[in-house]
């Protein structure tokens, strides 16, 4: 007689290639490889790099595979290699898994760790469920504190740390320098939150959405500029005496967006791409040969994740201002919804609780 496997299932959010997707039973993931934790989840989110998987962008995510990158949850099970973590440790899962040892990660470069990076929610499941398999676990997740706000935390598995390294360092922030931000979506905002780290003499926040422009100026901005009637170039050379700002951070991930970035910058000046990209985009250089300028691209690294938590705790920084709805993780397909029509719904991030 055959032996009977039970499967244990969870519910998932499933894409099922471009513009589907489905909140449906999945087997629960299982302990594969020795560095492996499974987490059960008790918050996670939707970033708009899922926005863009759904769009077709990315064809390294295959239809199958469950979406997200970020969360928050209580550690379920281990491999036997793992030394930090034990079931029942309550944990901040990065959304980049690194091993720590390889080439690129001894670098500093665990976005392009050889048997990690950004997998979760692209080539491997993510953790758009009710349980996701983490590999490298002790160097892929951070114990969160007692005490902590477990919402708040979420955004440090992404995006914050998205828009410090992809566009506050890249770009290169310096105190008193000028600095716009095209894309005052949460990543652009996140940006806008770490850039005051560095005390900016100017922070522009360009956008299409006026709801957005006022909470970037919340937020600390000191001029927004709406680009809905196509003069945003001449409305921030205005501003700054036709010189240009010193970074432009690209944090949209579309054509318009960064030709815009392209226009602004000053004479020495760096542009910071964050946005992530599907489609071919123009590189001015007949304008831009003789200028001085930088280019900087990047996926995330998580490297100062330790850092934020660390502001995080001395209340030098909130998060949380960035979530403006929230949902059962049961819900999700509204959630995608409503987060997807921001301009009608005036969402930036998203709490999911499982």
């Amino acid at each position: 007689m055959n032996a009977i496997t039970q499967i244990s299932m969870m519910k998932a959010l499933v894409y099922h290639g471009p513009g589907k997707k489905a909140f449906e039973d999945h087997p629960k993931p299982t302990i594969i490889n020795p560095t492996d934790a499974v987490v059960k989840i008790t918050k996670t989110t939707i970033c708009g790099t899922d926005l863009h998987i759904l769009k077709g962008d990315l064809p390294s995510c295959k239809p199958g595979r469950i979406l997200g990158h970020e969360g928050v949850g209580v550690i379920d099970s281990v491999g036997a290699a793992v030394t930090t973590f034990k079931p029942g440790d309550r944990v901040l899962i990065s959304c980049v898994s690194a091993c720590g040892i390889c080439e690129f990660c001894r670098k500093g470069m665990f976005s392009h760790c050889t048997t990690g990076g950004w997998i979760l929610g692209n080539t491997i499941d993510g953790t758009q469920a009710e349980f996701v398999r983490t590999p490298h676990a002790d160097t892929s997740l951070y114990p969160i504190p007692k005490g902590a706000d477990e919402e708040a935390l979420v955004m440090l598995s992404d995006i914050l740390p998205t828009g410090f390294e992809c566009g506050v360092l890249n770009g290169k922030v310096q105190p008193g320098s000028s600095l716009a931000i095209v894309g005052s979506g949460p990543i652009g905002l996140a940006a806008l939150l770490t850039a005051q780290f560095y005390s900016p003499g100017e922070i522009i926040m360009i956008d299409l959405d006026d709801n957005r422009l006022e909470v970037a100026k919340r937020f600390g901005a000191t001029q927004t500029i709406n680009s809905s009637d196509g003069k945003a170039v001449e409305a921030l050379m205005k501003l700054t005496d036709n010189r240009g700002v010193d970074t432009a951070i690209e944090a949209v991930g579309v054509p318009a967006t960064f030709e815009l970035c392209e226009q602004i910058i000053a004479p020495g000046g760096v542009i910071a791409n964050i946005g992530v990209h599907g489609v071919p985009v123009a590189l001015h250089l007949e304008r831009l040969w003789d200028r001085n300028i930088s280019l900087t691209t990047r996926l995330v690294d998580t490297f100062c994740t330790p850092m934020l938590l660390k502001v995080l705790k001395a209340g030098k920084i909130d998060p949380k201002q960035l979530i403006t709805h929230r949902f059962k993780l049961a819900d999700i397909v509204e959630a995608y919804e409503t987060f997807g029509n921001a301009a009608k719904t005036k969402a930036l991030k998203v709490i999911l609780e499982a």
